[in-house]
């Protein structure tokens, strides 16, 4: 059966010349109502399946976002898919494959200069699909920064890459847009910056006995079309709708996470069927997961201090125990925190509290007044940098004195060389080719506001 003829016209995006035949819905293809976008995206998240060792709600994140990039008109904002595993052979580059026969307008790619992947970006906002990621960001070091700053500009509409343009004395600067929908995949994680705008799609090795098709391009590119045109075709129906939605956004996702689930949660409010409430299931599940993995090591220290607050049901701890108690729990890195893995220590905690605004002091516990901490001393914290879910008890009616607090240690902190990226370096402009500049990224807001750049080197 026809579904339809597709042509890519350069510039103009897709055009449809529909067939008279009825669809597989049982409507005339010319009538752009007739896609059941239910059954679509249960088409494609079976397709998916077919080829790829996924979970059920990573495969139904990947349908929405499928059809998220054919209609990307209408979104201010768009997720990443961070396509990861711990080991070779578990089914990333398989996916960019399978994703390849069903996106709008794919680049499927695993290494293209810096100026190349800004101008293509620019020139026909396409889906791209990065192969190989590990590679590229550990790989040459001015390529890395600007595959960086593109990522990190690009899930927003409006962001930008500012690269000098021309030679000699007719160099100038140009902007160039790097919104785009994308996915990337890689061993490991990704950097920070990214992933966080990112929907975890971590992959597993297929177990033995699981049945996964071999996936062979040439006997599924018929199959894939068809579904790919159904794509199309609800497309140019629904852009228009989608444009103004604003479906209800989970609370247990963080507002960046929030920003890249809206257009997916649009889609899926408008397919019906079971689609909304498993749609939220499967982003909460995917993001608790990127959540608990990107937490940093002060939100894990808090974290732990909670948790020794709470089971020991008291409202002071001297500052030796508590150490002492963070140093047991085998799950945090306590026991090997210091130089030469010793473990932590009451002034290397007071260090990594002083950030947060949290110092030691006199407390009394019994008849003795050690140095240590009270519960309310961390109260801000906790409820600006913990989730509310699981709420501090509280503290017994017992009062205490405490001696003053001293000022905290304002330029100390032990987490600067943990969790920081390293600054992207500003080398000099060189020409690339006849218009091979060095580029920078800037962040710009659509309604104008003023936009950093920082040059790098490609």
């Amino acid at each position: 059966m026809n579904i339809g003829r597709i042509e890519r016209v350069p510039k103009s995006g897709p055009q449809i010349l529909y067939d008279a035949e009825p669809n597989s819905r049982g409507a005339p293809e010319g009538n752009p109502q007739s896609v059941d976008a239910d059954a679509m995206l249960k088409d494609i998240f079976n397709f998916i399946r077919r080829f790829v060792s996924l979970s059920p709600s990573q495969a139904r994140v990947v349908a929405l976002w499928v059809s998220h990039t054919h209609v990307i008109d209408a979104a201010d904002a768009t997720p990443y898919l961070a396509i990861t595993s711990a080991e070779k052979q578990s089914g990333k580059s398989r996916l960019l494959e399978v994703c390849d026969l069903l996106v709008a307008n794919p680049w499927l790619t695993g290494r293209v200069t810096a100026a190349v992947l800004i101008r293509k970006i620019d020139a026909v906002q396409p889906t791209l699909l990065l192969d190989e990621s590990d590679a590229a960001f550990a790989g040459e070091k001015e390529y890395a920064e600007a595959l960086r700053g593109v990522l990190n500009t690009g899930h927003r509409r409006g962001g930008k890459a500012s690269c000098c343009v021309g030679q000699g004395a007719n160099i100038t600067c140009k902007d160039f847009l790097t919104f785009c929908p994308k996915a990337i995949a890689g061993i490991g994680r990704l950097p920070d910056t990214v992933s966080d705008r990112s929907i975890p799609i971590s992959l597993k090795r297929a177990k033995r006995g699981e049945h996964v098709e071999r996936f062979r391009r040439r006997d599924v590119e018929s199959q894939a079309a068809k579904l790919r045109a159904q794509v199309e075709i609800w497309s140019k129906a629904k852009t228009g709708n989608l444009r103004g939605a604003r479906p209800e956004l989970p609370d247990a996702l963080t507002d960046r996470q929030q920003d890249g689930a809206e257009p997916l949660l649009a889609i899926a409010d408008s397919a019906a069927g079971d689609w909304p409430q498993a749609a939220r299931s499967a982003l909460i599940e995917l993001c608790a997961e990127a959540q608990a993995s990107d937490e940093s090591m002060g939100v894990r220290l808090l974290a732990d201090i909670k948790d020794v607050f709470k089971n020991r049901a008291v409202d002071r701890i001297s500052s030796a125990d508590l150490t002492a108690a963070l140093v047991e729990i085998e799950t945090s890195p306590w026991s090997e925190w210091g130089k030469a893995g010793k473990p932590l220590s009451p002034a290397k905690l007071a260090r990594l509290l002083g950030p947060f605004t949290i110092i030691p002091s006199s407390v009394r516990i019994d008849k003795k007044t050690p140095k240590g901490y009270e519960l309310k001393d961390f109260q801000d914290a906790f409820e600006r940098y913990l989730p509310p879910d699981a709420p501090v008890p509280p503290p017994p009616s017992a009062k205490s004195a405490t001696a003053p607090q001293a000022k905290p240690d304002a330029g100390s902190s032990d987490f600067s060389n943990r969790n920081t990226e390293a600054a992207v370096a500003v080398p000099k402009c060189e020409t690339f080719n006849e218009n091979g500049p060095c580029c920078g990224v800037a962040d710009s807001d659509p309604a104008g506001a003023a936009k950093t750049v920082v040059e790098v080197d490609v």
